[in-house]
């Protein structure tokens, strides 16, 4: 099992086969899929999928989403991360994209930034990313304000699908001052 990194809550650690379940009650809530663009999954063999494809970014890309594991529970709370994306959207093919989602009810306690700068930090100090992008559906608030508080600048607002999203970009360069500012 490979760690990527850690925080003061939880473990960051590539997605297992064993998380089958966990993505399962993640993957298929309505709420959860609100803003995302797609149906939630019905059946594990789905989530079995979904498992195999992260799993095969590890080896083709070096990366892939995260699982997020409580350090005083051991239980899985959603995944987070950076992913290579080869496809082209808003005009950008082959980039880095930073993602998260968690199971409902842990929202609203900080995890998904407290992760998502775990997953800035990763980018730009061990695989010496020049800068990693984002996109939220513009109705989210919650993930729009995950990303700022994160450090990501709203660049412009574009469509997807018909539906609008904002796009986010943070430079390495930023992402050292941001860690220099900070106490």
């Amino acid at each position: 099992m490979h760690i990527f990194a850690e925080t003061k809550r939880f473990i960051l650690r590539e997605i297992l086969p064993e998380d089958e379940e966990g993505l399962f009650e993640l993957d298929s809530d309505p709420e959860v899929h609100r803003y995302l663009g797609n149906k939630p999954v019905r059946d594990k063999e789905q989530v079995k999928e979904t498992i195999r494809y992260i799993r095969q970014q590890y080896v083709d890309n070096g990366i892939g989403r995260w699982a997020i594991i409580e350090k005083s529970t051991h239980h899985f709370v959603g995944w987070t991360g950076l992913k290579l994306v080869k496809e082209q959207f808003n005009h950008h093919i082959n980039y880095y994209d930073l993602g998260y989602r968690l199971l409902r009810k842990y929202w609203g306690k900080g995890i998904a930034t407290e992760t998502a700068l775990a997953s800035l930090q990763y980018g730009f100090d061990t695989l010496h990313l020049p800068q990693i992008y984002a996109m939220a559906h513009t109705e989210n608030a919650g993930s729009n304000q995950i990303l700022t508080k994160a450090g990501l600048m709203l660049i412009e607002t574009f469509e997807l699908e018909g539906i609008k999203h904002n796009w986010y970009k943070i430079e390495k360069q930023e992402w050292a001052a941001r860690k220099l500012n900070q106490p």
